[in-house]
């Protein structure tokens, strides 16, 4: 087929290799952007001018030069762009999935020659490996999103994950909550034990793991019966300040002489590798203590003083509401660990440990609360979120409804 006029000639030059000169559009001197393309055929070279066309057409011409891999441009990436807008163990846990399922299969090839093809191939081999579709689905996330910063800056023609057909997509969660029952046989197990209103707090109005361990007395009004949600308590793993673990012989970057932590702005480390900081998305809040919660909130405090006197001096000075016997952080580990066995003990389901976060929304919902409120008091970002939990509250709807026509449609019996 003839080709138009625009269609740049291509001659064979003097090293045996065929050449080609294509505009692709403009430099911001305002000079030609002119493309050199030498190949040793001419369907090589017809190969590359059309892609080069193609791209200007599109808008979307990549930078000159030679490309970088998909390796080097995630490392980069991850260092970069996501450092900036996430924490930095989700970063660690981003550059864990990349080395794991991605670099392994399509980490050489350059970035402005990726295809839908290689995407598709790491997700084969991810699912040939049983990996979960969760653990998929979140490895197509963030490598959309890097591409997509790479299409952006011109470092590729396209984001060939966004183009992929049938891209993974996440399973809804079935939200698994107890049933007030079990909520109430969870609360009497927990009664042996110390800190047993961590567990209150946690059921009754929803708090998160690390919300519930990094509150504090000073951010808790029991006269008021309110408490500022302000800060989480977080596990950051430190790093290699020597660079690397060969060079100072430690695996383990929390035994490198010179390890460091990174620490975002407005965050707090206390000891041992844990700090606080904001909560999750726009949790920062003050919400009310049922009255309940407020007198055994004055109970355990009332535990925790004499706990001071006794340590004499040696308590530590952190303000937590929920702490070890020397006012140490409770770590998050075990903390999880007690969950499990206080499941156990009351013989409930075994639970993720974000279950009593969900427990807490199916129950309000299902006493009526309106579910405006219990966005509110969970602070869920969208009302979609708290949505997902009023089929969970079915069982326990029905026991509340039970509970209200026996109370109010009981008929007196005939003598």
């Amino acid at each position: 087929m003839a080709r138009r006029r625009k269609y740049p000639p291509i001659t064979l030059g003097k090293d045996a290799l065929y050449h080609a000169w294509v505009v692709v559009g403009a430099k911001p001197n305002g000079r030609p952007d002119q493309r050199h393309v030498k190949r040793k055929t001419i369907e090589e070279v017809e190969e590359r001018v059309d892609e080069l066309l193609d791209q200007k057409k599109a808008g979307a011409v990549v930078k000159a030069g030679r490309g970088v891999s998909l390796q080097e441009w995630l490392e980069t990436y991850l260092e970069t762009v996501a450092s900036r807008r996430c924490d930095p163990t989700t970063v660690t846990g981003y550059r864990t999935y990349m080395r794991n399922y991605v670099y392994p299969v399509a980490g050489k090839v350059r970035i402005d020659r990726l295809t839908p093809e290689h995407i598709d191939r790491i997700y084969l081999a991810m699912q040939d490996a049983g990996r979960a579709q969760a653990t998929i689905v979140q490895t197509h996330r963030i490598l959309s999103r890097a591409l997509e910063v790479a299409y952006r800056r011109g470092m590729t023609p396209r984001n060939a994950a966004k183009v992929i057909e049938d891209a993974p997509k996440a399973k809804r969660r079935e939200m698994q909550a107890l049933t007030e029952a079990e909520a109430l046989a969870v609360l009497t197990a927990a009664e042996r034990i110390r800190n047993s209103a961590r567990w209150s707090v946690g059921l009754a109005i929803g708090l998160r793991q690390g919300e519930a361990l990094g509150l504090r007395w000073s951010y808790v009004d029991l006269d008021a019966g309110t408490m500022d949600v302000f800060w989480q308590l977080h596990r950051r793993p430190f790093e290699h300040g020597c660079g690397s673990p060969a060079t100072c012989g430690r695996k383990r970057a929390g035994n490198c002489p010179q390890r460091k932590q990174r620490l975002r702005t407005g965050e707090q480390p206390i000891a041992g590798g844990l700090i606080l900081k904001a909560p999750k998305g726009s949790g920062k809040a003050t919400i009310p203590i049922p009255s309940e919660l407020v007198a055994e909130l004055r109970r355990h405090r009332e535990v925790q003083e004499l706990e001071k006197v006794m340590a004499e001096g040696a308590y530590a000075t952190h303000d937590l509401v929920f702490a070890d016997v020397d006012g140490s952080p409770i770590d998050p580990a075990r903390d999880w660990a007690e969950w499990k066995s206080l499941c156990k003990a009351a013989g409930v389901p075994d639970l993720p440990l974000h279950g009593g976060r969900h427990t807490a929304a199916s129950l309000m919902i299902a006493q009526g609360v309106p579910i405006e409120v219990v966005q509110e008091v969970l602070r869920h970002s969208a009302i979609q979120v708290t949505r997902g939990y009023v089929h969970v509250a079915s069982d326990s709807a029905k026991a509340a409804t039970d509970r209200m026509g026996a109370t109010l449609l009981r008929r007196p019996s005939t003598p």
